[in-house]
């Protein structure tokens, strides 16, 4: 069959559906789509970030229009009192828009407000301040303090997970699988945990970006982009089926690293809004939370030479910086639809994680020289370690 081809014609049929496609749209949003509803009232959908109190004097909210339709702000109640009510960008918020509405108003510390904005059409919607205190504005002391929490919630208690690894090397070969087994339950833990907290952070989103969807795209995505990488790095390793199991461990702690992330803006977020008890509790929880992610971090090199002290530096830094991260984030600039991205990606990671960790279980359970089996994989050992795995994440979890 002879091949036609590819002259200069080639690229404009090729963009020939575009430009027909380009000519539709055009024509639907000039004309509608055909119905046309005079008496329809407009579709308004106003989303509140957080309301940060940044003197004694006033509120401001932040507030995106989700909606297709361009939406006015005519009024504005502090407990059911109008009050006065400034917008820089003016009064009108266009379709995916995004303002902050200051509202000049003496509040007194400790008490609880609500805020209700009263649209053009007269829609209410509905904002809270549980407790006002002033919000903590950035300075090099309260930037030192996150970073402080975020250090001893992160960093510490993975460091001290790894302090484990000479125990965990003289627990035999069926102590060092079942402790392979462990991290598999600890995984799978954090997974479900990760996209729990990405879909309740989206809960928060307008409704225009599609939150949960957004949620499952982005894991899907970013397992899909982590199997791709390793297969690129498997060709740069001359074909080899996977690197060092200190690759691996490397790949667990970034995992593990982007779901502390979600901790530190959980915590960060807790504090900035002057929930200083709930921010303490997380504080204790989490840490307690962490201290086995080490033990997960150090199994897969358990059976491989000691590595350098460095290594165990840098698993620990890259395993809990993100925590500091995470709450400077969640202290000085939340934002939810950065932290459901986040989460996302954590979530994608500690998938791609859990596949390489299983597969080392597999060749393990059945020793060097055999192919890997399942039914050998799952001894009363390994068994015993998953489940061990997600009880004492579960338990610990109870705390936060």
């Amino acid at each position: 069959m002879k091949r036609e081809g590819r002259g200069p014609g080639w690229v404009l049929l090729g963009l020939l559906p575009l430009l027909g496609l380009g000519v539709l749209l055009a024509f639907i949003v000039l004309n509608g789509a055909g119905v046309n509803r005079q008496d329809a009232p407009p579709v308004e959908d106003l989303t509140f970030g957080r309301v940060t109190l940044p003197t004694e004097n006033e509120f401001v909210v932040p507030v995106t229009n989700g909606g297709p339709d361009p939406v006015t702000v005519a009024q504005v109640n502090v407990n059911d009192a109008l009050t006065g009510f400034r917008i820089e960008s003016g009064n009108t918020i266009p379709p995916l828009g995004s303002t902050e509405i200051t509202i000049p108003y003496t509040w007194v510390e400790g008490e609880a407000y609500g805020i209700t904005l009263i649209t053009s059409t007269g829609t209410t919607f509905d904002a809270e301040v549980p407790v006002a205190l002033l919000t903590p504005s950035f300075s090099s002391e309260t930037l030192f303090g996150y970073a402080l929490i975020g250090f001893y919630v992160g960093i510490v208690p993975v460091g001290l997970g790894l302090l484990w690894y000479p125990f965990l090397r003289r627990l035999g070969g069926a102590g060092m699988n079942a402790i392979l087994a462990l991290t598999v339950g600890l995984l799978l833990f954090l997974i479900v945990d990760t996209l729990g907290e990405a879909i309740e952070v989206a809960g928060e989103l307008p409704g225009v970006f599609s939150g949960i969807p957004l949620v499952i795209l982005v894991t899907l995505l970013t397992l899909l982009a982590l199997l791709s990488t390793d297969r690129l790095f498997r060709r740069f390793r001359g074909g080899a089926e996977s690197g060092s199991r200190l690759e691996t461990s490397y790949r667990i702690s970034f995992g593990i690293g982007l779901h502390n992330l979600g901790e530190g803006l959980a915590i960060g977020a807790a504090f900035a809004l002057g929930e200083t008890a709930l921010g303490t509790f997380l504080v204790i929880g989490f840490t307690l939370h962490n201290i086995t992610e080490g033990v997960g971090i150090a199994a897969p090199i358990l059976k491989e030479k000691r590595p350098h002290l460095a290594h165990f530096a840098g698993l620990a830094l890259l395993a809990g910086f993100p925590a500091i991260l995470g709450t400077l984030l969640g202290g000085f600039a939340y934002s939810p639809l950065a932290a459901t991205v986040f989460l996302a990606v954590g979530a994608g990671a500690i998938l791609q994680v859990i596949y390489e960790v299983g597969k080392i279980v597999l060749k393990d359970s059945v020793g060097e020289g055999k192919a890997p089996s399942l039914s050998a994989s799952l001894s009363g050992y390994n068994l015993l370690g998953l489940t061990a795995g997600i009880a004492i994440m579960y338990a610990t979890g109870l705390l936060v």
